[in-house]
């Protein structure tokens, strides 16, 4: 089975990478710029049509949430024009498409989890890019899946686990948000539930396309919640922590609005494809101890 992802240098492409290397049958192909720019109409056929995957996972985006207010232009074409374009190529290539969405969809204001059923209101313009994204998808192949996830973190490129690990070397206090609520998802677990999807979508020809999923950490918590914890396994792992300070969003101004509740229910995914992430506490401490590792390594 041959996969293609785009978005080669993100943290979930190259986790996609390293969890297919257990799979004997998956063939996982990265593509990105410039090969596959998605600024550049076109681009993203070309490369489809050329390597004509069995499956077509669109990790690639445009992320800066506040950057986006300034140039909702660019946000619009890598996050909606792009997908379906992308959506048109694999429909060409006959391979199902699996986009990667966002929970920054919602507006927050929901009590308790979201589920799939719920409405989506996107009160920025990188949300707003990404719903966009995921109608181009849905009204141009029905061989599709939608997969929402949340707060991302990895080993891999940037994120808030390692920026609050960076922080952490040279500040002794973190002043974190405590009024934002979600769900941190671990990329590399991410990339364990996409490639059984992707497969079971090969093997069971189909089932389960067409429809919306979520897919996040188990668990809930806020962003201090998260960086706090980050802290306490620092020190278990012997890497300098700092003190975490929380304040409230009205503290922390910035040019894009947050949901204050963007925390995902995850439970059709796992009825569906049988499988659920771990709790974000576990993973968290597996990528701290993974960079650890990986530190002293680095050392000798």
């Amino acid at each position: 089975m041959k996969v293609l992802v785009t978005g080669a240098q993100g943290q979930l492409a190259k986790s996609l990478v390293e969890r297919a290397q257990a799979h004997a049958d998956v063939e996982l192909i990265r593509a990105g710029r410039p090969q596959l720019d998605l600024a550049i109409p076109g681009r993203a056929s070309e490369a489809i049509q050329a390597l004509r995957p069995d499956v077509v996972i669109n990790a690639a985006a445009y992320t800066d949430v506040d950057r986006a207010e300034e140039e909702p232009e660019l946000a619009f074409r890598i996050n909606a024009d792009a997908a379906g374009e992308i959506a048109r190529a694999a429909t060409v290539v006959g391979a199902p498409m699996i986009q990667i969405s966002t929970d920054y969809v919602f507006d927050g204001r929901h009590h308790g989890p979201y589920t799939e059923d719920c409405e989506p209101n996107p009160i920025g313009a990188y949300g707003r890019s990404k719903l966009a994204g995921e109608k181009w998808v849905q009204a141009t192949t029905s061989r599709h899946a939608i997969v929402r996830t949340a707060w991302v973190f990895s080993p891999f490129a940037r994120n808030f686990v390692k920026t609050m690990i960076g922080a952490a070397r040279t500040r002794d206090t973190l002043a974190v948000v405590d009024d934002q609520i979600g769900s941190p998802s671990s990329a590399l677990d991410l990339a364990d539930g996409l490639l059984r999807m992707a497969q079971l979508f090969v093997r069971s020809d189909g089932r389960g396309l067409g429809e919306v999923y979520h897919l996040a950490g188990t668990g809930q918590t806020s962003w201090y919640g998260l960086a706090d914890l980050v802290m306490a396994y620092c020190r278990k792992h012997s890497l300098p922590a700092a003190r975490v300070r929380p304040i409230g969003t009205e503290d922390w101004p910035t040019s894009a609005k947050r949901p204050a509740n963007s925390v995902l229910d995850s439970t059709k995914f796992a009825r569906t494809f049988d499988f659920r992430m771990a709790h974000w506490e576990q993973s968290v401490e597996a990528v701290i101890a993974r960079l650890t590792g990986e530190q002293a390594e680095n050392l000798r």
